[in-house]
Formats: structure tokens, sequence, C-alpha cells
């Protein structure tokens, strides 16, 4: 049990409403739950519990300054955000105050160039070098470049695939022939899809969040694009139990999908309670990846604030302002060596250069609508 010593707080922001709730009701489920655990049963940071500002950004960039705002002068001591969309609306603020930030749904540009806004996972342009290495070495047989089509979402979720795939392409081998960009509330793809099928393309990624993925794969299904001839990759945003329900484990079936964390049924013992805790409080999340991929980011913020008390004291950190926050980023998070967040996730270190904390993925195949492993760890480069 935690003993009565000062709270240290954190500012956490989802998107628990708005068009991106698939993911942000079930995460922001997980950072509450991860957090109950870590005070419960953890011992807090060091004794001290951590107490969460949880605030809903609804998937819209305009809310999410004010509440970055609200968290610093709240005395927090650090922030997180689910997506990336929402990392890039708060990151000028926060960079600019020296305010440190992790996002759970990294694009590039919230980490490059290093400043203040750390990712610990691996970023969304990761994904797709990581699928592109994967289908080369895997599943293309054919002679000479395969041609791949983008399809993805016109955020940061989307543009860092595309910027990835311009910089990257050649040096991989392989030729993009379509980029289509689609929104996050599209209700039809066809056209765009039309579009693609005219490419013949031997591979569609799409880069984007589960409901317009959706769709994306049903107007497929209809145009007759989910055959054994066209390999479909996803980005980690997009390979979650809400994509099979809300597109159905038949359109589903066989695509590929890179995840920075582990599934429900991986042989993981850090599970056991992640288990627990969301039967316990939110049973209709079990099965989730995004639940899973939050729960790692508490567990991190968690270790952060030890590192932190450990090296500077409580004294430093309390009340939070510029002084804290220096301290939480050099004595907590540049401190993460190896952690290994219950082998949720590939391991989390800082390398001095770098705010990308983990660099490791997985890929996954869908088979009668589970998420199946068919490679072990490997480092999105």
């Amino acid at each position: 049990q935690i003993s009565q010593k000062p709270a240290l707080k954190v500012g956490m922001i989802l998107p628990a409403s708005g068009p991106a709730a698939e993911k942000g009701k079930p995460g922001g489920d997980a950072v509450k739950d991860a957090m109950e655990y870590v005070n419960k049963e953890l011992n807090g940071a060091e004794g001290h519990p951590i107490q969460i500002s949880w605030r809903d950004s609804q998937y819209n960039a305009s809310n999410v300054s004010n509440i970055v705002r609200d968290f610093m002068n709240e005395g927090a001591l650090l922030f997180t955000t689910m997506s990336s969309m929402e990392m890039t609306a708060a990151q000028a603020i926060a960079n600019r105050a020296g305010f440190p930030g992790i996002v759970t749904f990294a694009a590039p540009n919230n980490i490059i160039p290093p400043e203040h806004i750390y990712a610990h996972s691996p970023d969304y342009g990761d994904d797709w070098v990581a699928f592109v290495n994967y289908y080369l070495k895997e599943i293309w047989k054919g002679p000479g470049k395969p041609k791949m089509a983008l399809h993805v979402l016109n955020n940061t979720t989307g543009s860092s695939v595309k910027d990835t795939a311009d910089a990257r392409a050649a040096e991989l081998g392989i030729e993009i022939v379509a980029v289509e960009e689609h929104k996050t509330d599209t209700i039809s793809e066809m056209e765009s899809m039309t579009r693609i099928k005219a490419r013949n393309p031997d591979v569609i990624y799409i880069a984007s969040t589960p409901k317009p993925t959706s769709v994306i794969l049903k107007n497929a299904r209809d145009m007759g694009l989910l055959n054994p001839g066209v390999t479909v990759g996803l980005g980690h945003a997009a390979i979650a139990k809400s994509l099979v329900e809300l597109a159905g484990s038949d359109t589903v079936e066989g695509i590929y999908g890179v995840s920075t964390t582990v599934t429900w049924e991986d042989d993981v013992s850090g599970l056991a309670k992640a288990m627990e805790y969301v039967k316990k409080n939110n049973p209709s999340d079990y099965g989730n990846t995004d639940y899973l991929a939050c729960w790692n980011t508490s567990l991190v913020v968690a270790e952060i604030l030890r590192n932190a008390v450990r090296n500077v004291g409580y004294d430093t950190l309390a009340g939070g302002g510029a002084a804290a926050w220096k301290a939480v980023e050099e004595q907590g998070i540049q401190k993460l060596g190896g952690y290994a967040v219950d082998g949720l996730q590939g391991p989390v270190s800082y390398a001095a250069g770098s705010n990308k904390l983990g660099i490791s993925v997985k890929i996954y195949t869908v088979r009668s609508g589970e998420m199946v492993p068919v490679s072990d760890w490997v480092e999105a480069r």
C-alpha cells in the first residue's frame, strides 16, 4: 500500500470522444487503470502517488493548446498525448516552455528535431519501413520492384508515412505508384480506391486509424482488391480490435499490421496485471491493443518519475515549473536505460541526440479475427 507522501502530477490528453473515440476511449481507460496499479501495487514513484489530470481533446487540435497551458499552471511535471495530432498541436507551446511530453502514437515531426517531446515507441514512418522490409523478405516473390499504393490520413498519422516513403522507397527497393489521402470522417473511398486499382499495385499500405481504415478495406473488398495477389499492410494506429469489429473479420482476414505492443494472446508475464485491471474496471476493453499501448505509457511515465525522485528528490519537483520540468527531463526521461515495460513492448532507453525511446515493433497478420505474430521484435530502422 502506498504511503501518504505528496502526489506527483501528470497531465494526459486522449481523444475519448470525437472521430478517434474508438482509440481514445480504451486508451483513456488504460492510463487510469495502469496508474491505479502503479499507485496501489508498485508504491507509485518512490512512495509518491502519481496523480493524473485526464483531459479529452475530442481529436480536435484547437482544444489542445489550452489543455497544455492548464497542465503547466496546475503543477504537472510532464504530460502525455495519445495521438501524434494532439502532440503536434501541443508541442510548440511545450517546447517553448521546456515542458516535457511523451507521445504514445508518434509521428516523426513530434520528435525531430529533438527538443522536449519524446516517444516511447517507434513512429509511423518507422512502421512503414518495418513493414516494407518484412514484405520484401517474406512475401514478395516477383521480379523487379513491387508496386505500392499508399492511402494516408490527412494529418501527421498519414503525412509522416508519405514523407518517409518519399525519402526511402528507392533505397529500400519499392515503387510508390499511388498516394491517396482521406479524412477521419470519410464514409466512402470508392473514388480513391478506383484510382489505386487502376495502378495495379502489388501492395497497399494504409496509414490511418481504425474507423476510416474500415471504410477503405470494405471498399477494397467490394472492388475485388482484397485478393491473394494484393497484400495489405497497416500502421500501428489502425491494427486494433476495433478495426475487426468495424470492418468485419472476413474483410480483415489475411491483412498485415505493424504493432508497437504485444497482443493479449502473447505469452508475456506483464499481461497478467493488465488483464486483471481491464477485467475489473473496463471489461469491454479486453483484447484492445490501444488499451495496451496506453497502459504502457503510464508504466513509462511512472518509471520516469521514479528516476527523477531518486536522482533529485521530491523538493526539486514539488509544484512543477521550469526547474522541475528540467529535472524530470534530464534526471527522469534521459536516465531511462533498458526499461523493459513489463515485456509489453520493446525496451525503452534514452540515447543522446534522439528522442525516440523505443525502436522495436512486431509484424502481425489477422487470422479468424485475431492478431497473430509473424515476426519477433524487430528494430524499425
